[in-house]
């Protein structure tokens, strides 16, 4: 099974593909994730990654493409993917559709995660972050039990750099004007599921779960 989350940034998209890739056995392929390891290497491309990741823009289609493919190859997601963050444009989108054409596939599901701006921006004020596990937290909601300290894997949480409000921002305004318009798309491909992230946890999850087909039918 292929699935893709995409939506605005804090509406929970990480959060339930890690469900999804426990759930389903599936690998996670967060863009942001190979993002953000990439932009530690001492590269020009890391370098370039590095300006857009901290500045809030999106990486441009031809090097999100070529990256997220090349992830895409390797054997974990022959049998299905969870794709978390990619695509965010139409561009991206039509890409993934042809690659996985050519070889006899498509994506099977495409989640969308949608939440009132405000209630997103509460979110990702208070979000921190392990860079070693990926597990996620908030300050107010969800804070880690031992002060900064992540809960899985003992590694000092962190606030990231593109979670400032004024990168925040950017990054809103990006979401609207690129990946808002993949509703559409998938739509009319008759496999977009929406999902209201600002509901309770328990509801998040069993619409997840429902449009995944992991809930039977009672």
């Amino acid at each position: 099974m292929n699935i893709i989350l995409f939506g605005p940034p804090g509406a929970g998209k990480g959060t339930q593909a890690k469900r999804l890739e426990s759930a389903l056995k599936l690998p996670q392929i967060s863009s942001g994730d190979i993002f953000r390891t990439i932009s530690l290497e001492r590269t020009p491309e890391a370098a370039e990654i590095r300006r857009y990741h901290d500045s809030g823009r999106l990486v441009p289609d031809d090097l999100t493409i070529k990256i997220i493919l090349k992830r895409l190859h390797e054997p974990d997601a022959r049998n299905g993917f969870i794709l978390d963050g990619f695509p965010r444009t139409l561009a991206q989108a039509k890409a993934l559709d042809q690659k996985l054409a050519q070889e006899g596939k498509k994506v099977d599901l495409a989640l969308y995660i949608t939440s009132p701006i405000e209630v997103l921006v509460a979110r990702i004020a208070g979000r921190m972050t392990c860079p070693n596990c990926g597990a996620i937290y908030n300050a107010a909601t969800n804070p880690p039990r031992n002060d900064s300290i992540c809960d899985v894997c003992g590694h000092e949480v962190i606030r990231r750099a593109d979670e400032r409000p004024e990168v925040v921002q950017q990054r809103m305004e990006a979401y609207r004007r690129d990946t808002k318009p993949l509703a559409d798309y998938y739509r009319a491909q008759g496999i977009l599921h929406e999902v209201d992230g600002s509901r309770s946890i328990d509801e998040v999850e069993a619409r997840v779960d429902d449009a995944a087909g992991l809930r039977k039918a009672v």
